[in-house]
């Protein structure tokens, strides 16, 4: 069976920069061009407007002296006018050979934007067409609110398609400008203008308006569409486009007599890389490139996919250059923590197993997700906690911090039974909470170690919630030693430590 070949363009840099605060500098849009031909292997990628400001013929520029060096000249368009030949003489001096003519696609947009009659814009068309042609340039053409035109002008979209089924032309797509577009009249629109005209190029553009991005994108691949145009993230004006990775996977694996030659591998990256420079974030739960999409929650989840790889399925997170991970938190089970210790290299024995998944527990109900880095920090903060007989323990603190002020707090501890309170204040919170120990322990007759040395850990990649260790060493005159604490809040983690090292001397 041969597998009909869909073009896919992408319009991240055009439509897609569209988007509400978005402007790529031209560094940025030559990077995102690089990596959309030679990485991602789009077919086509539309870059620009013409005519929109000095910094996009300079970025257009830019982008069309690496392309023609690369041979990827005629993958490279950029978005016209009728305007008398004024785009074209713009793509001339960008260096620029495939206009995207933005024509008419409904007669409400003729009459009421353009004043003109039918017979007037086609003549202007043709017109804008001739020009690019005599200069080399190749034409797709837009009908600009097609939708609408189907929908409400159908005669009128038809005597358009029969005027330039008659140009030289290569495309003709058929946008979805306002996102207005049900499945159902995806298809039937496409297939009805498909039927009529079997021999012609047509590209489908859908907007996400009511989230029928991908649905009608399925839809006008049935009905017989013959190229696709999608941005990066979904990105576009409003509610965006239909989104690249989604509609690949989609194509991929619901629609066997269709194939494209984007490289699934890189769109993580590219969807990474396009996140920074936009500066417009990934949501979480975004379908292939969200940051949870591949990670596995529910301990029961880990368990099933240690078990024949129940939780599975084609939707593999290695397809796109992912893997899959298991969240460490307050659902966690022990599947979940045995994944991430097998991808650690660690082995707990069952009963440390058991400490380490209920603390995690823990602290998943003070800090929504621990980390695969945090897991070593965890167990050794469990493990050094259960080295001792709890004889002290810090019952509450208040500690407080003002501009002028000097740091203090307020403790509540109990030493075998007894419950002591106090006030003190510091050079900082950790200080002050000290000061107040200190004043506690002279009064019990005890004495303290010294502090020697306090350093302070996070796991490579966190954030500002990100577990915190805390280690101190202590010297008292019998020996020296290391305690060890772990939070969210590096003053507490520092307590914790401290309330390890009571109980080794009280011990």
């Amino acid at each position: 069976m041969t597998l009909k070949k869909i073009e896919i363009m992408d319009t991240t840099l055009r439509d897609g920069e569209q988007t509400s605060g978005v402007s790529f500098s031209a560094s940025e849009k030559l990077n995102i061009a690089k990596l959309l031909l030679e990485e991602l292997k789009v077919d086509r990628i539309e870059i620009a407007s013409a005519r929109v400001s000095v910094g996009e013929f300079q970025a257009v520029k830019g982008i069309t002296n690496w392309a023609n060096a690369h041979g990827y000249l005629n993958q490279v368009e950029v978005l016209t006018f009728v305007d008398n030949g004024v785009s074209i003489n713009w793509m001339l001096e960008a260096g620029a050979k495939v206009q995207n003519l933005l024509t008419k696609g409904s007669l409400n947009h003729l009459t009421y934007q353009l004043k003109k009659t039918p017979s007037q814009h086609f003549k202007e068309i043709s017109e804008s067409i001739l020009l690019a042609t005599q200069k080399g340039i190749k034409t797709n053409v837009y009908l600009e609110d097609w939708s609408n035109g189907m929908r409400n002008s159908k005669d009128y979209v038809f005597e358009y398609l029969e005027f330039i089924s008659k140009q030289p032309v290569e495309r003709i797509m058929l946008p979805d400008t306002l996102g207005i577009l049900t499945p159902w009249e995806s298809y039937e629109f496409v297939s009805v203008i498909k039927t009529k005209y079997p021999h012609l190029h047509f590209d489908f553009h859908a907007h996400n308006d009511y989230d029928f991005g991908v649905a009608n994108v399925v839809e006008a691949l049935k009905a017989g569409a013959d190229g696709l145009h999608l941005t990066v993230n979904g990105m576009g004006e409003r509610a965006g486009n239909a989104p690249m990775a989604s509609t690949i996977a989609v194509i991929n694996d619901f629609m066997p007599t269709l194939k494209v030659g984007v490289n699934e591998k890189v769109l993580y990256t590219v969807s990474k890389l396009v996140e920074t420079f936009s500066g417009v974030m990934i949501p979480a739960n975004k379908p292939v490139i969200g940051a949870n999409v591949f990670t596995q929650t529910a301990g029961i989840h880990a368990d099933g996919d240690n078990k024949k790889n129940l939780y599975f399925s084609n939707l593999l997170p290695e397809r796109f250059g992912r893997t899959r991970q298991y969240a460490l938190g307050k659902a966690s089970g022990k599947a979940n923590i045995l994944k991430n210790l097998q991808e650690l290299g660690l082995q707990l024995k069952d009963e440390d197993l058991k400490k380490v998944t209920q603390r995690i527990i823990e602290l998943g109900d003070k800090k929504e997700v621990v980390t695969k880095e945090d897991l070593p920090y965890i167990i050794s903060d469990v493990l050094d906690s259960h080295s001792y007989e709890e004889k002290i323990k810090v019952d509450s603190y208040v500690l407080t911090h003002a501009k002028g002020l000097r740091p203090s707090t307020s403790i509540s501890i109990t030493i075998e039974g007894k419950t002591f309170e106090e006030n003190a204040q510091g050079d900082g919170q950790f200080d002050a909470f000290m000061n107040a120990i200190r004043s506690i322990f002279r009064k019990k007759k005890l004495i303290l170690p010294d502090l020697i040395d306090y350093a302070v850990r996070i796991p490579p990649g966190s954030h500002s919630d990100a577990l915190c260790e805390t280690i101190i060493t202590w010297k008292s005159p019998e020996k020296e030693f290391k305690t060890r604490g772990l939070d969210s809040d590096q003053t507490v983690s520092a307590i914790k430590a401290t309330e390890k090292m009571l109980n080794i001397i009280i011990n």
